[in-house]
């Protein structure tokens, strides 16, 4: 095996300056590649049960939606359908779809696929999928009609503001999939091990070939549907390479020796790489803080009384919130890439973040004093750590998941932090998945530091934010909800039925100020999402929202680079 790889990338993957190939001419291979590194290898292409980035990063090239999120501008765009319309109330919604679509593998692309997406894959109960919740409505699913083969008609059972934005739900093909729902195996089909030629989307691009361990690659989908301004057939590449490098630092190595054209910038690499930029022909990009959040939670429904108790209060939350040190933090941790984050939506969200909302700095005067003169603690006993009322000590166990050492790196620094206001805290690290199921099941954890992909619109995080949210893991399993908890829930429902855009603005601006007011989330920095690109592409426009490529289908490299 260790022969194989070490002629691969002598062969085809280096692309240096100095490359044999190079000087024998045969440089038409990279010039119309892009070579990009993953971590781990995806489990399945499936893309309607793919629940993991690995398998995600993949399936985004070769399926499309009936509209897409637009990063550049923050609004819905056609895709597959090229126009729509919907009634006076916004329950029925018409789609014209794009002519002259096709499958990758050649039919004609129809209303009949996305009737059957929704119908036979999304609704049924046999098959396990995120997007069922997304489309069904206070318990009622959304219905869906091939009226011809170019038409498609939905209709809702109560008026929904994300539904546009919803639709770049991937649409799979009837023709080759309907044999997989009938026979009850679709959810393993399109693994690992199928056919590349029975992998059919309406993407840019299909899977030619897949080594396990190794590299998945992509090439051009002959059949694609889009076209540039001078009406030729995208894309312009020829091929996508996908290498699997486990480790981050041998993916920056990696980047440096010329084998892949994009490498995201972790804090401590930004200045070795700065200075490299000529030399090595890459420009970075800052393209903005990231949708991503690292926050801290308190379990509200805690087994241990007294803890229950002080962590129901938001004295005491407000409090803990005012004794971290951001700006540490952000120098220390992110080496200055990143910003303090204030609201439950990322500054990089367009529209809806608020960036009036109340920001806790840094104040351990503040904190002390609430926890004494608010909350009741003092150090009775001078062992440095403060006493509630009936002598508990304010001991904490802070969770977090060992495999991600940013989370381990700012879990200390919290631990530290807090100690110097007499709070004793024990840092957990555990295994995610085991610590999913405290958070999510079991619901015996104390404190934790981690994260959520924040959304672009405040509706997908949904699951989090409504009390019965089966990610509302801070307060799980209690039958009454706080006041605040309550409100949200309505907000939410509110927001989720206004067609006016700046009506549900004002919705969203009031979760937001609650969230920050009431610190169910105590949210603390937002790393900055910056790229290293190699310099062989024309004019690129990254963002925190699209990535450094998109669209991918326009990317195009400049002639005679390498």
């Amino acid at each position: 095996m260790k022969s194989r790889i070490s002629v691969f990338f002598l062969a085809v993957l280096l692309i240096t300056a100095g490359s044999p190939l190079r000087a024998a001419g045969r440089s038409d291979f990279f010039n119309e590649t892009l070579v990009l590194a993953v971590s781990t290898e995806p489990k399945t292409f499936n893309v309607m049960v793919a629940q993991e980035t690995s398998s995600t990063e993949i399936t985004q090239f070769l399926f499309e939606g009936l509209t897409e999120f637009d990063p550049r501008t923050g609004q819905v765009a056609p895709k597959l359908a090229a126009s729509w319309d919907h009634s006076a109330d916004g329950l029925v919604w018409t789609f014209r779809l794009r002519e002259n679509v096709w499958w990758s593998d050649g039919a004609p692309f129809t209303a009949e696929d996305v009737q059957f997406t929704f119908e036979k894959i999304i609704f049924n109960s046999a098959i396990p999928n995120g997007a069922r919740d997304l489309f069904t409505l206070r318990g009622k699913p959304i219905a869906v009609k091939a009226i011809d083969a170019s038409i498609v008609e939905f209709r809702l059972p109560e008026p929904f503001a994300p539904f546009l934005f919803s639709l770049s739900q991937p649409i799979v093909p009837k023709h080759i999939l309907e044999k997989a729902v009938r026979e009850g195996t679709f959810q393993s089909a399109w693994g690992l091990g199928e056919d590349p030629s029975r992998i059919v989307g309406t993407g840019p691009f299909r899977i030619s070939r897949v080594l396990p361990g190794e590299r998945i690659e992509l090439v051009r989908n002959e059949h694609y549907w889009k076209k540039d301004a001078a009406g030729k057939q995208l894309p312009r590449l020829k091929r996508v390479l996908f290498l699997i490098i486990p480790s981050p630092d041998n993916q920056l190595l990696r980047f440096l020796d010329g084998e892949t054209d994009v490498y995201a910038v972790r804090g401590a690499d930004y200045p070795l790489l700065k200075p490299m930029e000529d030399r090595k022909h890459f420009k970075i990009y800052r393209t903005g803080a990231s949708l991503g959040s690292y926050f801290v939670a308190f379990n509200q429904q805690a087994k241990t009384p007294w803890k229950k108790t002080w962590f129901q209060s938001r004295d005491f939350r407000q409090a803990l919130a005012s004794g971290i040190d951001r700006k540490s933090m952000i120098d220390i941790v992110f080496n200055g890439l990143a910003v303090k984050q204030c609201s439950p939506l990322s500054p990089s969200v367009p529209f809806y973040f608020d960036p009036g909302v109340r920001c806790y700095d840094y104040d351990p005067i503040v904190t002390r004093t609430i926890l004494a003169d608010v909350v009741g603690f003092d150090d009775k006993n001078k062992d440095g750590v403060l006493e509630d009322a009936a002598g508990h000590p304010l001991e904490i166990v802070l969770m977090t998941n060992a495999e991600d050492p940013t989370r381990l790196e700012l879990a200390q620094m919290i631990r530290e932090d807090w100690r110097k206001l007499g709070i004793k805290v024990h840092v957990q690290p555990l295994e995610f998945n085991t610590l999913v199921t405290k958070l999510t099941v079991t619901h015996d954890w104390e404190a934790v530091l981690i994260g959520l992909t924040g959304p672009v619109d405040p509706h997908f995080g949904a699951n989090v934010w409504l009390s019965s949210g089966n990610l509302h893991f801070w307060n799980a399993g209690t039958s009454a909800p706080d006041y605040y908890e309550t409100r949200i829930d309505e907000l939410f429902h509110k927001a989720s039925a206004a067609l006016d855009p700046e009506q549900r603005k004002t919705y969203y601006k009031e979760w937001q100020y609650l969230a920050v007011e009431e610190l169910p989330l105590i949210y603390t920095v937002a790393p900055e999402i910056v790229y290293a690109v190699r310099d062989r592409f024309g004019v690129l426009q990254p963002t925190a929202l699209g990535g450094p490529l998109y669209p991918i289908e326009e990317l195009e490299p400049r002639k005679g680079t390498s």
